[in-house]
């Protein structure tokens, strides 16, 4: 069957900030290329991972910010803390590194129940311990009532890298798996579920985890892991098009491989979400040689978070600036495309 691609004229020039620039699609891609990027121009930067990684003596570092605006803040499978702590450890796990530090930045809206404040920073404090790691450092900060929708989080975190590792967008090469290790868009079904109030027969609950372990698994097997990207915003579409696009690599993936829950897939279909782009917090794909694609598969799926893990697609050609082609379940080959919009705000 012909390929095809859809296109829409979408306004993508804007002189004001809109939700849209801080979903994971082409306005947030552009907002940082033109805007971000240019003005704090350095060599760390433009490797444009989630962390920067660099040398101090013969000690090689990452070291990764982000920040937690999630909408509500209490959900089913986890709250803002454990996002926080989870999602930066994750960004540091997606360099390859044994997560050491973190630290807690609060900006707290005038009114926020000290009661939850509580909830959410034991919720921070047993997610770390868990993962091995102390939050050494913070900050608070007290906004006007009205201003702050009451808690938002900053999490830095600081992690050693083996000299031995490399992992890169530009180690993908033509021929290699992609591998996805657990099932997707479980993370946003449950966010918009409990913001709109939403009941199914049986709950979703996000996948907010810490994924450093498994992957600290993976390394110390000597897996020579290509390139790692968590699919946190934007989904596994947003996550696979910016890689294609910063190794200049096309990939092919099959749409019948992707795990998805069927109560996840359901609730997509009911309230017209695309699955592909809805975000997850303990997903992400791998970039392996095919002759290690087994052993990789194997050690996945020993471990909890990986026990879903499939081969999903090969890097297949060489491709200038990058694509991304999905064949459906009905056999058609789709080219997949940044959204211009966002299918969910406040999603982490």
């Amino acid at each position: 069957m012909s390929d095809f691609t859809l296109s829409c004229p979408t306004p993508l020039h804007y002189e004001q900030i809109v939700l849209a620039h801080g979903g994971g699609g082409r306005l947030m891609q552009q907002l940082l290329d033109s805007t971000i990027q240019p003005i704090f121009n350095n060599t760390l930067l433009k490797q444009k991972t989630d962390c920067a990684v660099f040398s101090i003596g013969e000690q090689k570092l990452a070291f990764t910010t982000d920040s937690y605006v999630i909408n509500p803040v209490f959900f089913a499978g986890g709250d803002i803390g454990k996002l926080a702590v989870c999602g930066t450890l994750n960004d540091l796990a997606m360099s390859g590194a044994k997560p050491l530090y973190l630290s807690c930045g609060l900006i707290l809206e005038e009114g926020f129940a000290i009661s939850d404040l509580k909830r959410v920073l034991q919720s921070m404090q047993e997610t770390a311990q868990a993962a091995g790691v102390s939050i050494v450092t913070g900050d608070t900060k007290v906004v006007d009532r009205g201003k702050g929708d009451g808690i938002y989080i900053n999490t830095a975190g600081i992690g050693l890298v083996a000299p031995d590792v490399q992992i890169s967008p530009q180690r993908i090469q033509v021929g290699d798996s992609i591998i996805i290790n657990s099932d997707i868009a479980r993370h946003g079904m449950a966010i918009m579920l409990a913001r709109e109030g939403v009941a199914f027969e049986s709950q979703i609950e996000s996948d907010c985890a810490d994924l450093s372990e498994l992957v600290q698994t993976l390394i110390a097997a000597n897996i020579d892991l290509h390139c790692l990207r968590d699919l946190t915003r934007g989904g596994l579409a947003s996550g696979l098009l910016e890689l294609a696009e910063n190794s200049n690599q096309q990939f092919s993936i099959q749409e019948t491989t992707i795990p998805i829950h069927e109560n996840v897939q359901s609730a997509c279909e009911i309230l017209g979400f695309d699955p592909l782009y809805v975000a997850n917090e303990a997903c992400f794909v791998l970039f392996v040689s095919e002759e290690e694609t087994e052993k990789t598969l194997n050690l996945l799926r020993s471990h909890p978070l990986g026990s879903q893990a499939q081969k999903i697609g090969t890097v297949t050609d060489i491709a200038k600036n990058g694509a991304v082609i999905l064949e459906t379940a009905m056999g058609v080959n789709r080219q997949l495309t940044l959204l211009s919009g966002e299918q969910l705000p406040r999603i982490c």
